[in-house]
């Protein structure tokens, strides 16, 4: 297999079509409105195609179910030419092109599950021009074999979703991404987005720079999904406590992440001696195996897969109302990735992680066993933070949100901390000496090194810096260091201190926000530490948003369920959740009121809504005659 660094770019029989992007057949809204049934765009979608449609390169971060997708989709519609996607699994590919396919737009994709005839089926379709959208594996853009082939087609576009496996600062870095800086060269005149729900500062320069993208429009949402509760379960009797959670939520679609292949068969068994429709997913199952699960869950012919990370990433099931960590996650990028797959209709959706300090010891110790490399440091960075993820005593929307730089300092009321908070003290006193503390000794170390200074701590690092001359040297003796630990990741998770990962470690340094604190002109409550257990909470089911009519919805999700075995495919594919409960509210009995209900295009119009307008029609009468 050869990389694009490789291959000869001067022979002409291997250089892809050109093509004129300077001008988009179709406007952006329009597609948005007649083809995905959506009225509006949302925030940060406009403005990332409209860069796309003026051939300029760009990077995409965007929270999972804030409409990502679309930002590439209607951008393919409105070129002339084919749209390539590289995406990094199989399901994804899939999910994505049925979905497509169900608003009638020509896509396909490019596979290892594919025969040789029917992958040549799909070149054919690409090369004639019958296809807008073209989904392949990295792995198999990599190949002589992909490039004799993309040169007989006219090319206007291509997206590369989950752009962080690329970096090897992203929390799941793929070799084989590295290869993709070669598409520049290859394709030097056709627009480049690359997309991703989950990249820092650090991630997002290490893509840009490893895809040599041209000047990129950068856009970074709000990594904010204020529909998802978050809530820590301290572990005391952790199955009965999962299997009593699951249970509660009575019948409705949700994931359970393990750790391990051996604990999610237990749970899963567990969860059906409780009466639970669940299975199990991981990577130890043959391919058909997984296919059946993941099949069954999307049809919502079982209400809950317990699965190893293997499960999950780019499913677009949008009725997946909660998501549960019976284990810690390996990083916040994970964490947040893997709950932002609940809840992706914008429905309430619950996020419950069960820990306990031991599920950090274990994949600690799993991560000194890895041999030493930069790799493994960066990933014990973000392991620390998620352990503080964890522990924290300050609301877990803002410790997400800070993480990956979006600062913020108020509470979100919709979370455990938010719901049953710890005890406040004035802890302006305590900030001001840690904060004192990290600029005194130059922004240039990390947590441990800043308590041993405070604590005044004789070792001889501090003291060939002279840090022991300084007034903050033992300022803080007085606590432990437990103590301390508590206040500084506060202090993170407030935003008043960024951490900043390097080659020589973790510094914390001081954001714009610490120097009111610093100067004392503003109050600072902080969290009494808990020093020994975490609280645990048990978070109320959030009530509903909307007063559409609950017996009417239950009759057209029965209706989808039938509709979608009929045809084959997932039932969300039909119309989602949230379309349902637009139904279920406004009442719609013809086209135009029909095609007003986001969600609903002129295909899906054409194709569902009939027999929806009649049981609407119908529950219309029986109410009126009440």
């Amino acid at each position: 297999m050869e990389s694009l660094s490789s291959f000869d770019l001067n022979d002409n029989s291997t250089v892809p079509k050109k093509h004129d992007f300077s001008t988009a057949l179709a406007d952006p809204l329009q597609v948005l409105k007649n083809v995905f049934g959506y009225q509006s765009f949302r925030k940060g979608q406009q403005e990332v195609i409209q860069s796309a449609l003026h051939g300029q390169d760009s990077l995409v971060v965007m929270a999972t179910g804030n409409g990502k997708s679309l930002c590439y989709q209607i951008p393919a519609l409105c070129f002339s030419g084919l749209t390539l996607v590289i995406s990094p699994l199989i399901s994804l590919m899939k999910d994505q092109v049925d979905q497509l396919l169900a608003n009638g737009i020509a896509a396909d994709y490019l596979n290892s599950t594919q025969t040789f005839e029917q992958q040549q089926q799909v070149q054919n379709k690409a090369i004639s021009g019958q296809l807008k959208l073209l989904y392949l594996s990295p792995e198999k853009v990599m190949t002589n074999n992909f490039f004799s082939f993309i040169c007989h087609c006219s090319v206007s576009f291509i997206a590369i979703d989950e752009a962080h496996c690329i970096s090897q600062w992203g929390h799941d870095f793929r070799p084989e991404y590295a290869q993709l800086g070669g598409l520049k060269a290859t394709f030097p005149n056709v627009p480049i987005m690359a997309l991703t729900a989950t990249a820092d500062n650090t991630t997002r320069q290490d893509i840009w720079q490893n895809l040599s993208l041209n000047q990129p429009h950068l856009y970074v949402g709000s990594f904010d999904r204020p529909n998802i509760r978050y809530t820590l379960v301290e572990k005391f009797k952790p199955m009965e406590q999962l299997c009593n959670f699951v249970a509660a939520q009575k019948g409705k679609s949700g994931i359970v992440y393990c750790n391990s292949r051996n604990k999610s068969e237990k749970v899963a068994e567990a969860l059906k001696k409780r009466g639970v429709s669940a299975d199990f997913y991981h990577a130890g199952m043959d391919f058909a195996e997984r296919e059946r699960v993941q099949r069954a869950f999307q049809r919502d012919n079982i209400q809950v897969v317990v699965a190893t990370i293997a499960f999950g990433m780019g499913i677009n099931k949008s009725n997946v109302r909660f998501v549960a960590h019976f284990d810690l996650s390996r990083s916040i990028e994970a964490y947040y990735q893997e709950t932002g797959r609940a809840g992706r209709d914008d429905l309430p959706a619950e996020a419950v992680l069960f820990y306990e300090p031991a599920d950090y010891g274990w994949l600690h110790k799993m991560l000194l066993e890895e041999p030493e490399s930069p790799q493994r440091d960066i990933k014990q960075h973000k392991l620390e933070a998620i352990g503080e993820f964890a522990e924290s005593q300050t609301c877990r929307r803002l410790v997400l949100l800070n993480y990956f730089g979006e600062n913020r300092q108020k509470p979100c009321n919709n979370c455990d901390i938010c719901l049953d908070p710890p005890k406040k003290y004035d802890g302006l006193m305590d900030a001001q000496k840690i904060l004192s503390t990290i600029y005194r000794t130059g922004q240039r170390f990390g947590m441990q090194y800043v308590i041993g200074v405070m604590r005044g701590m004789n070792n001889q690092r501090i003291r060939d810096y002279q840090h022991d001359k300084l007034s903050v040297y033992g300022i803080g003796k007085d606590k432990s260091k437990e103590y301390w630990q508590s206040v500084i990741r506060q202090l993170i998770h407030l935003g008043f201190i960024h951490q900043v990962m390097n080659d020589v470690g973790v510094q914390l340094q001081l954001t714009e926000s610490a120097r009111p604190i610093l100067r004392g002109e503003i109050p600072l409550e902080l969290a009494t530490p808990r020093l020994s257990a975490i609280a645990t909470v048990s978070a109320p089911q959030r009530s509903a948003v909307t007063n559409y009519d609950k017996d009417l919805f239950a009759r057209l999700r029965f209706l989808r369920k039938q509709i979608a075995d009929r045809e084959n495919i997932p039932p969300y594919i039909v119309f989602s959740d949230a379309t349902l409960q637009e139904m279920s509210l406004y009442l719609p009995t013809n086209k135009v009121e029909m095609l007003q209900i986001n969600g609903v295009g002129a295909i899906k119009w054409e194709r569902f809504a009939q027999p929806f307008m009649a049981i609407i029609q119908e529950h219309k009468a029986i109410l009126n005659k009440a």
